[in-house]
C-alpha cells in the first residue's frame, strides 16, 4: 500500500522532532491529587509538587468550584449535546458570559471551547468576515508583536492574507508599531493590534498603556479605526490586585480581550468579551463558536463560581498570596545564585541557566525529588538562552516554597550551575 510510504515520511519527522529536542507526547501520567490545602501530584504512586501549573490561584481544586461543577451536571447532564444555535444555550452558559462581560468592563462575552479556538475565529472573523456575501471587507492591516502565541499566529494565517496587510512590530516596543501605523496611513481602512498580555516563556507583559496611547493617535487616520485585541489568557486571575490581569497592570484597556477559564480560573474553555456589536457580529461569523460544541454546563458552573470568587474576601486571600509566593521566592532564589532570563513580576518566573544539557538534568533531577519543573530549550529559546520555567501558585504553602528552594539549590551546586 502507498500509505506504508506516508507512514513512513511522518516517521521520520517524528524522528526529526525527537533530534531536536523538543518532544511533546512524552509526558507524566498525573493519576489524581492528594487531599489536601496544597495538592500534590499523584504519578505512578509517588507525590510530586507541581512547579509548572497554570493553575495560579489553586481554583480547580477548590471545594466550591468542584461543588457548583457537580450540581449543575447532575441538572443539565455531562455534555452539551449540540452547538448552542441547534439545541440552544444552557443558561449557565449565558450567566458565565455576562459575568465575564461585567469582570472585564464590557458589554457582552461568548464562551468558546478553548482559548486557542477562540483566537482562531476572533481573529479570522474580524480581520476577513466568514462568507463571500459579507460586508466585512478584507481591507485591514494586522499587526502582532513579534513573540504573540502560536493562537494568535494561526488565526492570522487563516485569514490567508497578501504579505503588505501583514506586519510584526518588535517585542514590547511601542515605537516600532508606531512607525507600522504612521507608514501604513491612507493605505487600509482600518488596523488590528494583536498582542498577548503576558507572554508565557519569560513572563513578561505588554503595557498596554503606551499601546493605547500610540492607538489614540492614529485612530482617527484610519477609516474603521485601531483596534486593540490582547489575548490575556496567562494575565487573568493572576495579575493584578484585583486579578483584572494586563489590564490592570497597565492602567489601559484592550478593544477585545480574549482570556481562558483554563488557567487562572481553574476551569476549562475560552472566551472573548468586547462591545456590543463585535460580539453579535462574533455570534454570526466565529465558525468555532457557531459550529463547535461549547463547554460542558458543569465546566461552565465551575467558571462562573471562579469569577464570581475572585471579588469576594476569598479571592483577594488568594491573590494576595500569590503575590507574597512571588516576592518569597524571588528573593531566595536570587539569593541562592540563580539569575532570571527576564524581569517579571508575573507567577511564570524563567530561571536562566544557558547549557541545553544542565537545564534536563536539573528538571530530571528535581523530578526524582519530587518537583515537576518546565525545561525550555534551544530552539525554542536562543541557544545559550536555556531556562528552567517556574510557575508560583497561591496554593503553594511556605513548606513547599522552602522544600523547593532547598532541592533547588543542592542541584544547582551539584551540577555546577550555582
Amino acid at each position: 500500500m502507498s500509505s506504508k510510504n506516508f507512514f513512513k515520511t511522518l516517521e521520520k519527522e517524528v524522528a526529526r522532532i525527537d533530534a531536536a529536542s523538543v518532544t511533546k507526547r512524552k509526558e507524566h501520567l498525573i493519576e489524581g491529587f492528594t487531599k489536601e490545602a496544597s495538592p500534590k501530584a499523584i504519578i505512578n504512586g509517588k507525590y510530586y509538587r507541581i512547579f509548572n501549573s497554570n493553575d495560579y490561584l489553586g481554583l480547580r481544586h477548590h471545594r466550591k468550584l468542584k461543588k457548583a461543577e457537580h450540581q449543575m451536571t447532575e441538572l443539565c447532564g455531562t455534555g452539551p449535546g449540540a452547538v448552542r444555535f441547534i439545541s440552544g444555550s444552557f443558561k449557565v452558559h449565558r450567566d458565565l458570559e455576562k459575568a465575564l462581560a461585567d469582570f472585564h468592563g464590557q458589554d457582552d462575552a461568548m464562551v468558546f471551547s478553548s482559548a486557542f479556538a477562540t483566537n482562531l475565529a476572533v481573529l479570522f472573523s474580524l480581520i476577513k468576515g466568514q462568507s463571500k456575501d459579507s460586508l466585512l471587507e478584507s481591507k485591514a492591516l494586522v499587526i502582532s508583536d513579534e513573540l504573540n502565541h502560536r493562537s494568535i499566529i494561526d488565526g492570522i494565517r487563516l485569514a490567508n492574507l497578501p504579505s503588505d496587510q501583514k506586519a510584526i512590530f518588535k517585542h514590547l516596543d511601542p515605537k516600532s508599531l508606531e512607525e507600522i501605523l504612521e507608514k501604513n496611513v491612507k493605505k487600509f481602512k482600518r488596523a488590528l493590534v494583536i498582542t498577548d498580555g503576558v507572554f508565557s516563556m519569560l513572563g513578561e507583559y505588554q503595557d498596554l498603556k503606551k499601546l493605547r496611547r500610540i492607538i489614540s493617535r492614529y485612530d482617527k487616520q484610519y477609516p474603521e479605526g485601531v483596534l486593540l485585541v490582547v489575548d490575556d489568557c496567562h494575565g487573568v486571575a493572576a495579575f493584578g490586585k484585583t486579578g483584572r490581569g494586563t489590564e490592570e497592570i497597565s492602567g489601559a484597556r484592550a478593544d477585545v480581550m480574549v482570556g481562558t477559564l483554563g488557567k487562572g480560573l481553574g476551569a476549562d474553555g475560552g472566551y472573548v468579551a468586547a462591545n456590543q456589536a463585535i460580539i453579535d457580529y462574533l455570534r454570526e461569523s466565529a465558525a468555532t463558536y457557531i459550529y463547535s460544541n461549547s463547554i460542558s454546563p458543569g465546566t461552565a458552573a465551575a467558571a462562573l463560581m471562579a469569577v464570581q470568587l475572585i471579588d469576594t474576601q476569598t479571592g483577594a486571600k488568594l491573590l494576595k498570596s500569590l503575590a507574597d509566593n512571588l516576592t518569597f521566592i524571588k528573593k531566595e532564589l536570587l539569593k541562592i545564585g540563580f539569575q532570571f532570563a527576564a524581569e517579571s513580576i508575573h507567577p511564570i518566573q524563567a530561571i536562566l541557566i544557558g547549557d541545553t544539557a544542565k537545564t534536563k538534568a536539573l528538571t530530571q533531577k528535581m523530578f526524582e525529588r519530587g518537583f515537576i519543573v518546565t525545561n525550555i530549550n534551544y530552539p525554542v529559546v536562543p541557544k545559550g538562552k536555556d531556562e528552567i520555567r517556574v510557575q508560583i501558585s497561591a496554593s503553594h504553602n511556605k513548606t513547599d516554597l522552602k522544600a523547593f528552594l532547598q532541592n533547588i539549590k543542592e542541584v544547582g551546586e551539584e551540577l555546577g550551575i550555582i
